[in-house]
């Protein structure tokens, strides 16, 4: 790839040996998993061995983890179903005004069908207050979905002090799990999570295969794709086996070079503040001001529009972008920075984000640099 990208929040590359692992088990494993006879058998090995690899990084249940599509499928899966099994104990739900459009989405759709909806706001270093989520929990209260680490701006959220408030108090618990997953260590049984979604191509595998868990799925879970018996009854359709394979091999991957690549985040982002700062760009950072997500940075950029960098980056070879890549192509200021900050703030208007990946270098740090210098 020529140029430098800047974007592996929105996707990352496929890693080579994902590539050869998709492309082998294409052309080995063509047997439909479903299938009683030998390749058919060799086929189910392969989900069933990723089944219990996932379900090792997460300290889960193998048979709670249900593949799909990825993140967005995850969440309104996981989401829908919940209020449903729910709906007999009350019709209240908390999320946050900051959820990725796939959890937003889902929630007015949700208050279509008579659900009661609360939107807890990030303060301005990307948070939540816990106090507010306490105030906010009725009796009516039934699920909370909050995001585990915010795609645009890096902020982590306090998972075990939510976690064990909800369940106290038995309220389900899901969380997007998309920017953090492989990033940060989750144990869905410390943190009490319900229910959480996951998208391989964030981790450098494929595009659409992910994977969703939900606690005691067999009694909990019930699939509104109908057909046939795959995921254990849980999501019909015949199940994408090399896709499978190749997030079983990103997911190997990053159990070995992940807490290398933290480091390396880390570095990358303090080279470019401290080099910013040198060349006086009057750069500042929206949400932690110290590193949470690692990979994650948003730049306030003052009388520097947005839109007008992103095309002047563009002509340059650089990629990154103003938001959320699925909100990338809309001209609206990010809903992020807006709750954060307010509708009125130039922040909202004049703010991009960057993120780092495992081939992110120095250079190319630099090479961005020189252009902010250029067009500044």
């Amino acid at each position: 790839m020529s140029g430098t990208y800047l974007d592996y929040a929105a996707t990352t590359p496929m890693a080579p040996e994902v590539i050869a692992k998709i492309t082998e088990t294409m052309q080995m494993n063509y047997g439909n998993a479903s299938s009683l006879y030998t390749i058919g058998r060799e086929s189910r090995k392969i989900i069933e061995d990723t089944r219990q690899l996932v379900a090792k990084t997460l300290n889960a249940n193998p048979n709670d983890i249900v593949f799909n599509s990825g993140g967005t499928e995850a969440n309104n899966s996981a989401l829908i179903n919940a209020a449903k099994q729910y709906s007999h104990q009350g019709n209240h739900i908390i999320t946050t005004a900051v959820e990725h459009s796939s959890v937003y989405q889902t929630m007015k759709y949700l208050e279509s069908k008579g659900f009661q909806v609360t939107y807890l706001d990030f303060d301005t270093t990307g948070h939540i207050s816990l106090d507010a989520l306490k105030n906010a929990i009725t009796d009516q209260t039934i699920i909370v979905s909050i995001m585990a680490g915010n795609n645009e701006v890096g902020s982590l959220q306090n998972l075990q002090a939510i976690g064990d408030l909800l369940a106290e108090k038995e309220i389900f618990f899901h969380t997007d799990t998309v920017q953090v997953y492989m990033n940060e260590p989750i144990d869905v049984q410390q943190l009490h999570v319900d229910a959480l979604s996951m998208s391989a191509h964030k981790i450098y595998g494929p595009k659409g295969i992910g994977f969703m868990y939900y606690r005691d799925t067999a009694k909990n879970f019930h699939s509104y794709i109908l057909g046939g018996d795959q995921e254990n009854k849980h999501r019909a359709g015949t199940e994408n086996v090399p896709l499978i394979a190749g997030m079983q091999k990103a997911i190997q991957l990053r159990l070995e070079n992940g807490e290398q690549e933290q480091k390396h985040f880390i570095e990358l982002r303090q080279y470019l503040l401290e080099s910013a700062k040198e060349r006086q760009l009057d750069f500042e950072i929206n949400g932690p001001q110290t590193p949470e997500l690692k990979h994650i940075l948003n730049i306030y950029w003052p009388n520097h529009p947005s839109d007008i960098n992103l095309i002047k980056f563009d002509m340059n070879d650089i990629y990154l972008s103003a938001g959320s890549a699925c909100t990338a192509g809309s001209l609206e200021p990010s809903r992020i920075l807006v709750d954060m900050f307010g509708s009125d703030s130039s922040r909202t208007t004049e703010s991009f984000r960057i993120s780092f990946g495992e081939k992110t270098s120095f250079k190319e740090i630099d090479h961005f640099l020189d252009v902010c210098e250029q067009i500044k």
